[in-house]
Parts: C-alpha cells; structure tokens; sequence
C-alpha cells in the first residue's frame, strides 16, 4: 500500500480543494451526491437523480442489515451515498476521498445528521488503499475511477481490500466501446486526462482478477441527461452564485459540460452500472 499520488489524481486532489470547484458541486451539481444522475424526466430536480442513482445500485447488492457489514466507498465525494447507505442498511461505511474539503464537509453533514457512529471518512487515495486486506463486504464507487491514470491498480486494490465472495459495484463516466480515436480531446483535456475506461476495459480487467460478472447496465442516456441538467442549472443560478463562484470558473465549466454533451451526443461517451463479485475461495476469513 503506498499512499504515493499518481501525477493525474494530485491534478484531481488540487482541482477538487479549490473553493470554486468546492462551492459549483456543492451548491449546483447536488450538495449530498456529485455523480450522475438517473432521472425519470428531463427536468427533474438534480439531487432527486442523483439519490436514484444511490437506489438502483443498492438494490442490485446483497446488503444485509447491521453494523458488521462493512462498505468502502472509494472516491465518496460530500459522503451522500455513504450516508444513505447507513440509514438503510445500518452498515458501516468507509469514505475513501482525496479532497480534504470535501472530506470536511462530509464528516460535517454525517455529523449533522447523526451518523457518525456508522460513517468514517478517511483522507486516501485509492491508488493505494490504506486499509488492510480482505476488510470489507462491498466496495461502491460513483464517478471517481477516471480520475486515475492507473486504473488497474485502483482495481488490484480493490480485490486486495474485497473479502471473498465481496461484492464491487460502480459507475463510471467512460468512452464508448467503438469510440474513434481523438474525438475526445476537449472532454480528456478539460479534465487533465490521457484516457478514459470503456465497458470492455472494466469487465477485461474484471477477468483478469477472475472477478465474476453480476450484471453491467448501460444507461449512457443519463450522462447526456445529467451533464445537460447540471449545465442548465449552473446558467440560470450564475448571477447568484457571483461570490461563491468565479466568473472564470463558471465561464469554463459552461464550456467544457458542453464538450460533455456534444460527445455523448455523438456516441462517444458511455455511462453505466457495474457489478462484479470476487470469488469466494472457501477460507475461513476473521477480518470483520
């Protein structure tokens, strides 16, 4: 376990602790969860999406209720996810993030609403997980694997951390299968990105690691949906996010979620839900 930040997820660690990025997701891109959406309409309310999300990956796991279970959310953002998970499962729930300003205002809002006791958040970097081997039940991720340029390793470490018969289930914002090369310039660097994964990179790496397939949903639509939703409302609230945003930054973020809406368009991007189990290899295991 090295806790070493990969150039690509120190880029992300600086990004995401700047007070603009900090206020633009947490007073527009949802507060509580600040990944995709799955929505029902195309002008529902972005945190009513954003917790579908939560809600349509939680039903696909086997959790069970209580405190022995344990989850690792691996780039847990504002801990919205985590948190929701707790009050209905009564898990516990580790948040694995890079962002020390979002990590301060998770601790803040489980505090807030009583679930200390259930959520720990833990200042990392899932290149090298600090946790120790076999530990958890289910690793959950939304919207955080691409921002390494080590993508395997973040999944070798996965399955370091993963119990036999662990479950891993996640999102991420990806390229499309038959994705012709360049098109993805504007997205990749507005992002300070070589590359993204892609549903084929997910489920050869899930066989490498003899991973087996739970199930893997398709529902690139909501990326388009979401990226569409987050731009109109960053333009309607601009006046009244002055002071809490920059211009400039506002200025760049209207652009670049608009390179994100041209690509996916153009069936460039994908965005899902996978699910992959880790074989359960018969040992006894006393980690909990």
């Amino acid at each position: 376990m090295s806790d070493g930040y990969s150039s690509v997820v120190k880029t992300a660690q600086d990004y995401y602790n700047s007070d603009d990025a900090d206020n633009f997701y947490y007073h527009v891109w949802g507060g509580e969860d600040i990944h995709i959406g799955i929505y029902e309409n195309l002008d529902e309310d972005i945190a009513v999406a954003s917790e579908r999300t939560v809600e349509v990956m939680a039903s696909q796991c086997q959790l069970g209720p209580g405190y022995q279970t344990r989850v690792l959310d691996v780039g847990a953002g504002y801990g919205g996810s985590a948190r929701w998970l707790a009050r209905k499962y009564a898990c516990h729930v580790t948040c694995l993030n890079l962002s020390e300003s979002q990590n301060a205002r998770n601790r803040s809002m489980t505090a807030e609403q009583g679930l200390a006791d259930l959520v720990e958040v833990v200042d990392g970097n899932f290149e090298g997980i600090p946790a120790t081997d076999r530990r958890f039940d289910l690793a959950w991720s939304q919207d955080a694997i691409l921002h390494s340029s080590q993508r395997e390793r973040v999944l070798d470490e996965v399955d370091r951390v993963l119990k036999p018969a662990g479950e891993f289930i996640f999102t991420d914002p990806m390229q499309a299968d038959n994705c012709p090369q360049g098109v993805l310039q504007p997205v990749l660097e507005r992002i300070h990105l070589d590359s993204f994964g892609s549903f084929a990179f997910y489920r050869q790496q899930a066989r490498r690691l003899g991973w087996e397939e739970q199930g893997v949903l398709d529902l690139t639509p909501q990326l388009v949906t979401h990226y569409t939703r987050v731009r109109q409302e960053l333009v309607k609230r601009r006046n009244a996010l002055a002071g809490k945003i920059s211009d400039e930054y506002m200025s760049r973020m209207i652009e670049g979620l608009g390179h994100w809406i041209d690509a996916g368009n153009n069936g460039y991007l994908a965005w899902g839900i996978l699910h992959f189990r880790k074989p359960d290899d018969g040992s006894f295991d006393s980690a909990a």
